[in-house]
């Protein structure tokens, strides 16, 4: 069967950098229409202004965390290509977090961030691929697709409120499959371990020792590229996986197979 998405139309957040921008951009290249989101406007039209006129890509700023924009970005994609058929929820947020502080509100901080977000968006697509298929009771109506992370299952004390967030991703993840099941909706997750993305990035620059720590605990000794991800998506929003919903993929290198305690999951 085929991975091909051409003609379909996906909406990517997180889409202005890393791991977000480089799903999209192969999904792009492999004919479908995407619409990149994310906080960051500058960003967005430093990486994709120049693609936008009369192309398969548009870009939409704004806060994910609000209602209005969430709606806002439907809208715009449905100006822009009049359907949407994958949603990837892509935008997410680590920062470090102390279990024994009852002060730290960063558990609270990347539930609003990593959880609220991806959940009222594809509650909000899951309506709009339940429309467009219209009593069609025999094709696939929609894929949704969750970033996640190895940390939802490792323990990583200095982690506690990301590992939070992406185990509330993952069984999220579940629940939305069973329930949109009935209606042809298929919903997955990929586990991520270590990927260059644009957090990541900014925390090896910080601290050099942390690549060698990452790559000691991969038994493929290396931090995966952004754009080794954006095939496992393609193939998750293709009919390739047409019998695949609430599954959880792990990409990690590995690293889940040895699993010490103290090594940092991003």
């Amino acid at each position: 069967m085929s991975f091909s998405i051409a003609g379909k139309t996906a909406i990517v957040t997180g889409g202005a950098n890393g791991i977000g921008l480089a799903i999209g951009r192969h999904f792009a290249d492999a004919g479908a229409n995407v619409m990149f989101a994310d906080m960051d406007e500058k960003r967005l039209s430093e990486e994709l202004g120049e693609q936008v006129d009369d192309s398969n890509i548009r870009y939409f700023a704004g806060d994910l965390r609000e209602k209005l924009t969430i709606a806002n970005l439907l809208s715009a994609t449905l100006d822009a290509f009049d359907q949407v058929d994958i949603l990837i929820n892509g935008a997410r947020q680590v920062i470090p977090s102390d279990p024994l502080d009852a002060d730290d509100d960063s558990v609270r901080t990347l539930l609003n961030q990593n959880l609220m977000p991806a959940l009222r968006l594809s509650q909000l697509i899951a309506k709009r691929f339940i429309k467009q298929a219209d009593g069609d009771t025999e094709n696939p109506a929609g894929s949704i697709i969750n970033l996640s992370s190895i940390a939802a299952r490792r323990t990583h004390p200095d982690l506690m409120a990301y590992s939070v967030s992406t185990a509330a991703l993952d069984q999220m993840t579940r629940s939305l499959a069973v329930a949109l099941a009935p209606s042809r909706i298929r919903v997955n997750s990929i586990a991520l371990g270590s990927v260059m993305s644009a957090s990541l990035q900014s925390t090896l620059k910080e601290n050099r020792d942390f690549r060698d720590d990452i790559e000691k605990h991969t038994p493929l000794a290396r931090i995966a590229a952004p754009n080794e991800l954006a095939e496992t998506a393609q193939f998750l929003a293709s009919d390739a996986a047409g019998f695949m919903t609430g599954q959880i993929l792990t990409i990690d290198g590995g690293r889940t197979l040895l699993d010490p305690v103290a090594a940092p999951a991003h």
